[in-house]
């Protein structure tokens, strides 16, 4: 088996059908399989992964209902894979026409990459948009490198094992941790552009919100980890409170629905920055 599909799931009934409909279209030359590990759903996410199995006979689910968290998932599915490499996507994504060929072909070549997002078919027109559809992402903390989304990426079974587990400490940016170590062992990421992913955004203030809040915790809490002694902190302070006035400034946008999307992120950002200024005696990356 060349290839494995990861899909960690949790209560993704809505989507999930979408996604692994999206998955019956791909074809590439080389055999692969999906493993749609299931993280303690409540709903119907089970049922429409059995329901899906006619039609894409190298599906297995797998259950990784011993601990709650997507690191758990990820690592789970992981372990079971029967596959040289795996390839990451999410329950709420949508992988575009290609994408298996695309991420296979890349990981014949390459032991770490990472796909193209497309945030315009699944979002609204006035979405926002994202910095992993022209490239990977970057980091502006130490150690200043690229990363991208936990389900956009792939990586050969080989690099896993020495790389380690996705971390059961970070329940958010244990994709961009994992991104961090790899690299420090030497393994660049690659981005693919042929690899196109059609990404979800959070369609609630509240989700919208709590991603932002979220990530921005869990960013301070990595700076923390990867920051060296000598490392200048003053300028994060600085912009942290110059960004409290830029949200005062910005109150206007919260006209348009776009504009309370943006406004909501950026408060959420702040906010978690805070918790991790006080919770975690971080610097507010």
């Amino acid at each position: 088996m060349k290839l494995s599909i990861i899909i960690p799931c949790y209560n993704a009934e809505d989507t999930l059908g979408m996604q692994l409909e999206a998955l019956t279209h791909q074809r590439w030359s080389e055999p692969w399989e999906i493993l749609l590990v299931d993280n303690r759903s409540t709903d119907r996410s089970r049922t429409i992964a059995e329901s899906y199995q006619t039609h894409l006979p190298h599906l297995r689910i797998i259950d990784a209902s011993a601990r709650q968290g997507q690191p758990f998932a990820l690592n789970t599915g992981i372990q079971a894979a029967h596959g040289e490499s795996v390839a990451i996507c999410d329950a709420d994504d949508e992988v575009a026409p290609g994408w298996v060929a695309a991420m296979g072909d890349a990981l014949a070549r390459h032991d770490f990459v990472a796909c193209r997002l497309d945030t315009k078919k699944l979002n609204p027109s006035w979405w926002h948009g994202h910095e992993q559809e022209n490239g990977l992402q970057r980091i502006w903390y130490p150690p200043w490198m690229p990363h991208a989304g936990g389900g956009t990426i792939g990586f050969s079974k080989t690099l896993f094992e020495q790389v380690g587990e996705f971390d059961h400490s970070l329940p958010y940016l244990h994709d961009t941790d994992f991104c961090f170590r790899a690299q420090m062992l030497g393994h660049p990421l690659h981005f693919v552009p042929d690899a196109v992913l059609y990404v979800r955004g959070r369609d609630s203030l509240w989700g919208h919100y709590r991603q932002s809040k979220n990530m921005a915790e869990y960013n301070v809490i990595l700076a923390k980890r990867y920051r060296r002694d000598h490392d200048s902190v003053g300028n994060y302070y600085t912009r942290f409170i110059t960004d409290w006035f830029g949200l005062l400034r910005r109150t206007r946008s919260l006209r348009t629905r776009g504009g309370q999307f943006a406004w909501i992120w950026s408060y959420g950002r702040q906010v978690g920055r805070l918790k991790g200024l006080l919770s975690h005696s971080g610097v507010p990356v």
